[in-house]
């Protein structure tokens, strides 16, 4: 299998901290893995150094056994079989859809080249789109026929930096289902740069989540969001909210009442993790805990509500479907739905 191994990578400029340190990666193969991090985390650094665009300062990256990069080891990047898709499709205006598929086939003959050209148009549901110029196409069909190009040679990997970033809101989502059925279909091994939380999770089968030149956590998206590694990651991968409690056996005491853990308490005093979609509203009379209404934010299927709590100091996010019949101002009470996750406070 394919399998990507990044092992201990540490890559820095110049005398200031290493943007890489010590970071661990394992991309199991035929499987796709979202990077995602904020600014200046080594997402693209982290991209570079497994091309080989980059040699690491220290550590290895190996591709399907082989080992590309390491202790006196550097694979050159056209070596490598790492296919790559950049931001904007980046496909060579000078040439027809066709040649800029096969532009990496240098080792088939004619005949080869054409049949593997039209295998991969088929590919990317653009068949008979061979004879047209990049500027004749969507950005969305150049996005395909970049994927198209860097899958024809057969790599061991794919490596895509921030593809969707320059497509609209409606497009993207349209072509990012696109490319995620491409490469299941095709068994390709696949690594996805992106700075959006929502892309990850909803594209990936697993999420690594870096933060200061390492991986903080990598797990699938289910996992991530419902049991995060630390409040760090939970507060950077969606909306969080944070309640310090009392924790007893599978049960935390809060200003919200006992809410059950998702895991057996490793220590007594802490934070629970809980999202927002897990507080209801309920009439104040019936409620443990009453707060006011501040603010509302309407998103079309859902609600954002920001409650300031008479218990708390912080105020909380509570998301509820639909629309909303509260206004800011208004006095409500609030349940806890599901479990939580228990961690030392910050």
């Amino acid at each position: 299998m394919n399998d990507l191994q990044v092992t201990g990578v540490v890559k820095g400029y110049g005398a200031g901290a290493p943007v890489l340190d010590g970071l661990d990666l394992t991309v199991p193969g035929g499987s796709l893995v979202a990077v995602l991090g904020p600014s200046g985390c080594g997402k693209t650094t982290l991209l570079r150094v497994i091309a080989g665009f980059l040699r690491a300062d220290a550590g290895s990256v190996t591709v399907a056994g082989r080992l590309f990069g390491g202790p006196g080891v550097h694979v050159p990047p056209e070596r490598r079989r790492i296919g790559i898709v950049p931001q904007e499709g980046a496909l060579f205006p000078h040439l027809s859809v066709a040649r800029n598929i096969a532009f990496g086939l240098t080792e088939r003959d004619r005949a080869g080249r054409r049949a593997r050209v039209a295998e991969m148009l088929d590919l990317v549901g653009l068949p008979g789109y061979g004879d047209r110029m990049p500027h004749e196409l969507s950005g969305g069909q150049q996005q395909r026929v970049a994927l198209a190009r860097a899958l024809a040679p057969e790599p061991y990997l794919v490596l895509l930096d921030e593809p969707f970033s320059a497509l609209d809101t409606g497009l993207r989502e349209a072509v990012r289902a696109d490319v995620r059925a491409v490469l299941r279909d095709s068994g390709a091994t696949g690594l996805l740069v992106t700075h959006d939380q929502q892309e990850a999770l909803s594209t990936a089968d697993l999420v690594a989540v870096l933060n200061k030149g390492r991986v903080a956590q990598c797990a699938t998206p289910r996992d991530l969001y419902h049991r995060p590694a630390d409040p760090w990651v939970a507060t950077f991968v969606g909306e969080a909210v944070l309640i310090s409690a009392t924790a007893e056996r599978s049960t935390a005491t809060t200003a919200l009442g006992r809410v059950p853990l998702a895991a057996p308490a490793a220590l007594r005093d802490g934070v629970v993790l809980l999202r927002p979609e897990q507080l209801r509203l309920t009439p104040p009379a019936d409620a443990v805990a009453e707060g006011t209404v501040t603010e509302v934010r309407f998103h079309g299927h859902d609600a954002l509500l920001t409650v300031t709590v008479d218990a708390l100091d912080t105020p909380l996010k509570v998301r509820t479907p639909g629309p909303v019949a509260v206004r800011p101002g208004e006095r409500v009470g609030l349940a806890v739905t599901g479990e939580a996750t228990l961690h030392p406070s910050f």
